[in-house]
């Protein structure tokens, strides 16, 4: 399930609206039902640009899912494949943490193999009440 993930995260990175960092990413959000959703980052000439992996968990919220497995994220220059992991930035990290339970994965793709984090270890000592 986790390559089909990646390859899931793959196709939505090729919606990716990004003219100005000219980085394309990808995620493919997995929910404990198995429903997915797809996200890809979209820029804009302000601050109010949005990741990939925020767009596939609003996407998910808004239509009532509050129960996800895991997400998987891809990304890379235009114009060139997905070869190294990308990373959610802090504040996906943080926005994420809202949402999920401890066994929840993070799946990327590191020249060819499968690499699982945790929120713990991508996160440690999160905002959490």
């Amino acid at each position: 399930m986790f390559k089909e993930d990646i390859e899931l995260a793959k196709q939505a990175r090729l919606n990716a609206y990004s003219p100005y960092g000219k980085y394309f990413v990808g995620a493919c959000l997995r929910c404990k039902d198995d429903t997915t959703y797809l996200g890809c980052n979209i820029e804009n000439h302000g601050i109010q640009s949005i990741c990939a992996e925020r767009t596939a968990f609003v996407k998910a919220l808004s239509e009532g899912k509050r129960k996800f497995k895991s997400i998987a994220i891809v990304g890379a220059p235009m114009g060139e494949e997905v070869k190294d992991i990308c990373l959610p930035c802090g504040y996906c990290r943080q926005f994420i943490s809202e949402f999920i339970d401890d066994d929840f994965k993070f799946i990327f793709e590191d020249n060819g193999e499968i690499v699982v984090y945790t929120i713990d270890d991508l996160l440690p000592n999160r905002f959490d009440f």
